[in-house]
């Protein structure tokens, strides 16, 4: 199986449609969201294309989407998701155990136990590393980049974590699980 992790939407419908056709590009069979779906933040701009009900008609369109909830997320946006927001997830991959969440509780600084790897958004910049035998990883923003990084995305499966850049699907970092 094939993922597309991806984090910070931040309500940009730019972002979602680039997504949409990373998801088809990559081959993926789910897109996973690591949080901040909707709202831009008070502390951000507004993203390109701000538009969270167009946000949210695109995802609930999607088969296959697991949604971690974010800092910015609230109950007000899961009533326009007919997708539930989880806390965290744990997933089995490759025989690897990895925890999804979206970092504003857990990351490379606050490390949960019980994982071969950790992925997480929050912070908007992507990188993948390797912290005493534990997988880090960050999908940075698709909407929001910062400290001039650029818009990506993750890739899991076949045997690795790849970052990606959004608009070209350049191959950014690449760690084998």
């Amino acid at each position: 199986m094939k993922l597309l992790i991806a984090s910070d939407v931040h309500g940009s419908y730019s972002a979602i449609k680039s997504l949409q056709k990373r998801m088809i590009e990559e081959d993926t069979k789910e897109l996973v969201l690591l949080g901040d779906i909707y709202n831009h933040g008070p502390r951000n701009p507004f993203p390109d294309e701000y538009a969270p009900m167009k946000v949210a008609e695109a995802l609930n369109k999607i088969e296959r989407l697991t949604v971690i909830k974010g800092n910015c997320d609230s109950e007000v946006d899961e009533m326009i998701s007919s997708f539930t927001f989880s806390e965290s997830a744990y997933i089995i991959i490759d025989e690897k155990k990895i925890f999804l969440t979206h970092g504003h509780k857990y990351n490379e600084n606050a490390l949960p136990s019980g994982c071969d790897v950790l992925i997480y958004g929050h912070f908007h910049v992507g990188f993948i590393k390797e912290k005493d035998g534990l997988v880090i990883a960050n999908p940075g923003s698709v909407s929001l980049p910062k400290q001039n990084s650029d818009p990506s995305y993750l890739i899991l499966g076949d045997g690795y974590l790849q970052l990606k850049n959004l608009h070209t699907g350049e191959l950014l970092s690449q760690k084998k699980l």
